[in-house]
């Protein structure tokens, strides 16, 4: 049992007061190097399906490319290379089961980055204004609160149609954090081998019991 799992079990023996876990539980899920592909390419499926159940997504990309666009987003740079590795067909990593290789997909870089959005994962690029009187925080806010593209230029001063660039992208992040960042983190583990860091260490912690009991069988006598 490693640290993370240990730490997700005393949240459940403090919770629930029972000390009985399944094996299953006490596994740990391992990073990408040690995991079966077919395993994280089935995950990815997943997650992809019940976000697409769950939230209107905005490409006519089939569930196949949004995997490849999600591993792409952790390899490659911006979202015009993203583009072009899936326009060329030579993306390394894909969601499909095609052992010759992924096949191209003709799409660009606005299209990209709309699936990326979708999928909840926005770079910090995204979130850095750029020649405009506001910060990202500001306009967050007032789109939190609701206010439309009109009332957040009139309140920041700024552009409509700048302000509706990041807009986006904070109505993006508003969603992600209603959903506790869930889909984002689970990508981000399935994907890459980093640790999670900052916040996101914060939310996993909050959210332990949760993710404990949602993937785990328990032996609870009621």
């Amino acid at each position: 049992m490693d640290e993370k799992t240990a730490e997700l079990r005393d949240i459940f023996v403090e919770t629930t007061g029972s000390d009985t876990v399944t094996e299953r539980q006490a596994e740990s899920p391992g990073t990408l190097t040690d995991r079966d592909e077919a395993a994280v390419r089935e995950r990815l499926r997943e997650l992809i399906a019940a976000m697409r159940e769950r939230y209107d997504f905005s490409t006519a990309l089939d569930d196949a490319t949004y995997a490849r666009i999600a591993r792409a987003r952790f390899d490659l740079d911006d979202d015009a290379a993203i583009a072009a590795a899936l326009t060329a067909g030579d993306d390394a990593d894909y969601g499909g089961d095609d052992t010759d290789g992924p096949e191209p997909v003709a799409v660009d870089a606005d299209t990209v980055r709309s699936a990326r959005f979708d999928l909840h994962l926005v770079r910090e690029a995204d979130r850095q204004v750029e020649d405009a009187p506001f910060e990202y925080a500001d306009l967050k806010s007032l789109t939190a609160e609701g206010r439309s593209i009109v009332d957040c230029a009139e309140a920041l001063d700024a552009d409509p149609d700048t302000v509706a660039k990041y807009a986006r992208v904070a109505r993006v992040d508003l969603t992600s954090t209603r959903a506790n960042d869930r889909f984002r983190d689970e990508f981000r583990d399935l994907l890459t081998d980093a640790d999670i860091e900052g916040n996101h260490a914060e939310t996993a912690r909050e959210d332990g019991l949760k993710e404990a009991t949602e993937d785990i069988e328990t032996d609870v006598s009621l």
